[in-house]
């Protein structure tokens, strides 16, 4: 009798209503608790956690009450449950990728990253995914086989008034009860997780968007005067120069090697027996090298793209998303392709076997100042030799030569990898069979250390090519991991295979691992290995001091890691602060959360005297932080021209045609080309040495570049002879 009440009411509207409520507020939880780590500590936050989809989603579902016919109303009451869905689906897939949640300038901006992305989705999806859209495939079946019937009875205003007023009333609710667990949750968050975890994914959403146009609002505002104060606070970043090493590569060539989620605890590890990177093991303690064995990256959820921002402009990406992709194409930058051409005439290029549109960067790149951009289209297409975002890091550095050494000298040019990205696949043709790797239960581990096998393989030959056309003795190198591969939640699965304990394993441990690789690689360099903590912020000073360039005038928030009062710390985007002494969690600084850095016991007790260093660190970080935010978020560089720079005009560069103007400055400067192609009288292609199995039975000629670019460069001659014709 009660079974067959349930299933009238449920063929009632208000029934249909109440059971996608109930339905959505299951998967959510399910969700809260299989996908997110939302740190959720006793019973009452578990019931504000239970809570925070109901309100929400009464309150959308709802809407569809409004409409007077019934297919109409039910079609509404569905599209607001599938897009609700989709919302929380995109997170769980974000999540699990960035252990973050989506921000709303993400979205806005995702056409951006798109290309490219496809398989590296895919590859984030499980089974358990199917249980967040399996009520909507069932409910569907059910109405279009009529076993579900449409309530044709009007409900007038009174239903749906009622409906809304439960669901504000519910979310009042859950706001209250977040308070009183956090308080001040929405004025003082600094970690997005809080506010999902109190508030759901709906509410954090709209909240967000509420934040994001105070932003905007914020920037159209912004003025001069802003400038100052962060004028005033990066000043103290500004350190005396030491002698030994100002300008000791100056005028020579720099090439950054940007190894793709590349991270410190591969360099010296060994997997069966047999070095994981034997050749970057090798340049690590090369005797022309200074290494840094505790390097750490700084990105958010920019990541790539935060990486490469802070190498060239000294500032921390953004807090909620990724500045290439939101502020990249209107930004003033003070980069260095812009500043290297200024004080030394350096021709800059980046070579990417992506497509240009990821991340923005055709848009930030001209920006920058960069001359030219070799994205996928100035390289091999082929089927057999791309994988996941683009063509194979052996074939791209190969197929970059062709380029490079039509360069004129000095040049600054930056190789971005591929191949070691997630989800780590590889082709069995790519594979080393002299080298095993792991044999765990997560894949994506087992994965790693093949294709970062694979990448050290790739540098060592472009490094051969180096040395062979002599580009070396004239070439600072510089290599560097942009990010993290393997994510926190693979950690403990980890920790044998690196010398750890996966049952002592805890956030300390999480925070070593965010460690990678960076090293300076020059003929006249005397080669190190410094202990001293540095991040990817410090990159940009350190280089143009190395280069003989003050960096007195520019606005950057990093430090010269050669200076002698240079002092050892660090922030995260998430406000984690890294010091020669301390890791402070979070930045909070409180009782709980920091750790001995060198011996990684967790400090329980302070003296007067850390409680002072600790709240100083954390202070400053915090502050870098927001200067960081306020100069990029309101583009505040557009009011500050530094003695000597001039800014760059992006309308000059034209990357489609990059080939051409190489091929017409050479043929324009004659015997004065600085070219190496020119310096060697012929091309230096033939040096270059591969195993990449995709060329062993190829004749296609390397020195070729593919036709798309040709019909570029035909296009673009044919519109000069008509201009000089019209002339």
């Amino acid at each position: 009798m009660q079974k067959k009440r349930l299933i009238n009411f449920i063929q009632t509207r208000t029934g249909f209503f109440i059971l996608l409520v109930s339905l959505f507020t299951l998967k959510y939880i399910f969700a809260a608790y299989h996908d997110f780590n939302l740190g959720i500590n006793d019973p009452y936050q578990h019931f504000i956690m239970w809570l925070s989809p109901i309100g929400t989603a009464t309150l959308l579902f709802s809407i569809g009450f409004y409409f007077p016919k019934p297919l109409v109303s039910y079609g509404v009451m569905l599209l607001m449950d599938f897009a609700n869905t989709g919302l929380l689906f995109a997170n769980v897939l974000y999540y699990r990728q960035f252990s973050d949640f989506i921000t709303v300038k993400t979205i806005a901006n995702a056409g951006k990253v798109a290309p490219g992305l496809g398989k590296s989705a895919v590859a984030l999806l499980q089974p358990s995914d199917l249980l967040l859209w399996l009520d909507l495939i069932i409910i569907l079946i059910l109405l279009c086989s009529h076993k579900l019937q449409v309530d044709q009875h009007s409900y007038g205003l009174l239903t749906p008034f009622a409906a809304s007023t439960v669901g504000v009333l519910i979310l009042v609710t859950n706001i209250f009860l977040a308070e009183t667990s956090r308080p001040r949750l929405l004025g003082t968050t600094f970690d997005r997780s809080y506010v999902v975890k109190y508030l759901g994914i709906d509410t954090y959403t709209v909240y967000d968007a509420v934040k994001n146009e105070q932003t905007e609002q914020t920037n159209r505002n912004a003025n001069a005067a802003d400038l100052n104060k962060v004028l005033t606070f990066t000043k103290q970043s500004k350190l005396p120069i030491n002698s030994q090493y100002f300008g000791k590569e100056k005028g020579k060539n720099v090439i950054v090697i940007h190894l793709e989620s590349f991270q410190q605890f591969l360099i010296n590890l060994k997997i069966n027996g047999k070095p994981v990177t034997p050749f970057l093991n090798s340049l690590y303690n090369n005797q022309h090298t200074i290494s840094f064995a505790n390097f750490y990256h700084q990105v958010g959820v920019g990541r790539t793209s935060d990486a490469e921002n802070m190498l060239e402009t000294g500032t921390y990406g953004i807090s909620d998303g990724s500045l290439f992709t939101s502020l990249g194409s209107s930004n003033v930058f003070q980069a260095a392709p812009q500043i290297l051409h200024e004080n030394g005439n350096y021709t800059s290029a980046v070579f990417h076997g992506n497509a240009s549109t990821f991340w923005n960067r055709d848009d930030v790149y001209k920006n920058m100042g960069y001359n030219y951009f070799f994205d996928q289209k100035y390289f091999s297409n082929a089927k057999s030799d791309t994988l996941g975002y683009g063509i194979k890091d052996k074939l791209m550095f190969d197929e970059s030569i062709k380029y490079l050494e039509r360069m004129q000298q000095p040049f600054y040019s930056k190789f971005i990898t591929l191949t070691n990205h997630t989800p780590f696949d590889m082709d069995k043709e790519d594979l080393d069979p002299a080298f095993q790797t792991t044999d765990t239960s997560d894949k994506s581990i087992n994965n790693y250390f093949e294709t970062a096998h694979y990448l050290d393989q790739a540098v060592k030959e472009f490094f051969d090519y180096l040395t062979k056309s002599g580009l070396i003795k004239n070439t600072m190198v510089i290599i560097y991991g942009d990010h993290y591969g393997l994510s926190n939640s693979e950690n403990q699965t980890l920790a044998p295979i690196i010398g750890e304990s996966a049952d002592t394993w805890n956030s300390y441990n999480d925070v070593q691992m965010q460690r990678v690789p960076f090293m300076i690689h020059a003929p006249n360099l005397k080669g190190q290995i410094k202990k001293e903590v540095a991040g990817e912020i410090d990159v940009l000073p350190t280089l143009l001091h190395l280069l003989g360039i003050s960096n007195q005038n520019y606005i950057q928030f990093g430090s010269d890691l050669f200076s002698k009062q240079y002092q050892p710390w660090l922030v995260f985007r998430n406000g984690t602060v890294v010091s020669q002494k301390y890791v402070i969690i979070g930045g909070k600084g409180k009782k709980g959360d920091v750790y001995d850095r060198k011996t990684g016991k967790q400090i329980i007790n302070f003296t007067k005297q850390e409680k002072i260093e600790i709240n100083a660190l954390a202070k400053k970080a915090k502050k870098s932080l927001k200067y960081s935010d306020l100069l990029n978020n309101h583009n505040l560089l557009r009011f500050y021209t530094p003695v000597g720079f001039k800014p760059v005009n992006p309308e000059q560069f034209d990357y489609l045609t990059n080939y051409q103007q190489m091929e017409d400055i050479i043929t324009k400067l004659k015997t004065n080309s600085t070219a190496l192609i020119s310096r060697h009288h012929g091309t230096t292609t033939k040096l270059y040495k591969t195993d990449a199995p995709q060329l062993k039975n190829r004749s296609d000629d390397i020195t070729k570049i593919p036709a798309d670019v040709k019909n570029n460069q035909l296009s673009q001659q044919k519109k000069a002879k008509n201009k000089d014709s019209k002339k």
